[in-house]
């Protein structure tokens, strides 16, 4: 029998046991408000035709690229600006992730989730930042970390003032440039008694395996997600582009909204299923 866990409500979305299966969606970085509003559109489309609990998700910045060449998005500034039209176009609530405790504030005028990237996720004064905004917060376990470990990065939230956790499962180091997922993580951790995501396109990606780029190999995206569901994920996460292959970021390991569209009802069937 599945651990039931606690429920997480963010904009009309609510992420737990009892709850429909969630999906946690959109562009690793905000590229342009063309861009942006184009993917937006279509996942706020496939949502209401599938009825499906919907959070957009993009970075304003992205701080750990593998270059320093690489394309991080538009700034806060600019891309903030840009989540709000999203959110306010479409009713959509926002996830987005910070790298410094500076940001926390601004992030949260406009996110309805905190999201702590899973290379920073032991950065104490980050998640207590993060906290203390009073939005819910995202912990993406590290490729460094046993699933059982995550409990003192909640313990970090919630001694600051914060009950709303989510933690995400997106692989694990796996020697050089490579990523395992291990589905025994998303039960484990799901005995914290909090909700799991499990983000199938960065668990896909070949960490720095293109030289000045992390590469990746989108097929499997499909294959893993499905997995996880039938593990009792609480939501999915997936890094959706309205043209992947010209996707700025983590273009590899993007899927599209088509592809989405054509998972979304074996992952709800699966879901039921289960009987998370």
């Amino acid at each position: 029998m599945m651990t039931e866990t606690q429920t997480v409500a963010v904009g009309g979305v609510t992420i737990g046991t009892g709850n429909p299966l969630a999906l946690i969606a959109g562009p690793c970085v905000v590229e342009s408000r063309e861009s942006c509003m184009t993917t937006a559109r279509q996942l706020a489309e496939l949502a209401e035709n599938e009825g499906i609990p919907l959070i957009f998700k993009a970075s304003y910045d992205k701080a750990n690229r593998t270059s320093v060449s690489a394309f991080r998005g538009l700034g806060i500034d600019d891309g903030l600006r840009i989540l709000a039209e999203v959110k306010a176009e479409f009713g959509l609530p926002i996830l987005t992730d910070i790298h410094s405790a500076e940001e926390a504030g601004r992030a949260a005028e406009v996110a309805d989730i905190i999201q702590i990237p899973a290379f920073l996720c032991r950065q104490t004064d980050l998640l207590a930042a993060a906290a203390k905004t009073g939005k819910a917060v995202n912990i993406k376990k590290g490729q460094f970390l046993a699933p059982r470990d995550v409990r003192n990065a909640v313990d970090k939230v919630v001694s600051s003032g914060n009950d709303s956790v989510l933690l995400t499962e997106r692989g694990t180091s796996f020697g050089y440039n490579n990523l395992v997922v291990d589905m025994r993580s998303i039960p484990i951790m799901r005995e914290l008694g909090r909700p799991v995501v499990f983000d199938a396109t960065h668990s896909v990606q070949l960490p720095g395996g293109d030289g000045d780029k992390s590469g990746g190999d989108s097929r499997w995206v499909p294959f893993l997600a499905r997995a996880a569901v039938a593990a009792g994920c609480d939501a999915v996460f997936a890094e959706t582009h309205h043209s992947p292959a010209d996707a700025l970021c983590d273009a590899a390991n993007t899927v599209s909204v088509q592809v989405l569209g054509e998972l979304w009802p074996v992952l709800r069937s699966i879901d039921e299923t289960v009987g998370r």
